[in-house]
């Protein structure tokens, strides 16, 4: 397995996502709606929201792309981090989890 290294900052999680072409997303996770969203960062086509979508119920699975001060907020809610792989000369990987900070 690579090496992973932890990043909590905000200018080296966002320089990390662009870098990757990656964009902030929550997901909706709740029964309820709009209580319980999970975040996610997208890459490539998934990063593609068609304007055209029919209006759907916020919990019906699927995510929303968000600006980066919205996912921060939540990310800083949870005390979250996101870990990486290091960096590696000639290779750009997006592997990437979301975890909750120890303590």
């Amino acid at each position: 397995m690579a090496e992973t290294i932890m990043l909590t900052d905000r200018e080296a999680i966002r320089d990390w996502a662009a870098a990757r072409a990656g964009f902030p997303a929550i997901v909706d996770v709740s029964p309820a709606g709009g209580t319980q969203p999970m975040l996610r960062i997208v890459f490539g086509q998934h990063a593609y929201q068609d304007q055209d979508q029919a209006e759907r119920a916020a919990n019906a699975g699927g995510y929303e792309l968000v600006e980066w001060d919205e996912w921060f907020k939540v990310f800083n809610e949870h005390k979250l981090a996101l870990v990486v792989s290091k960096d590696i000369p000639g290779r750009r990987d997006s592997f990437h989890e979301i975890v909750r900070l120890p303590g």
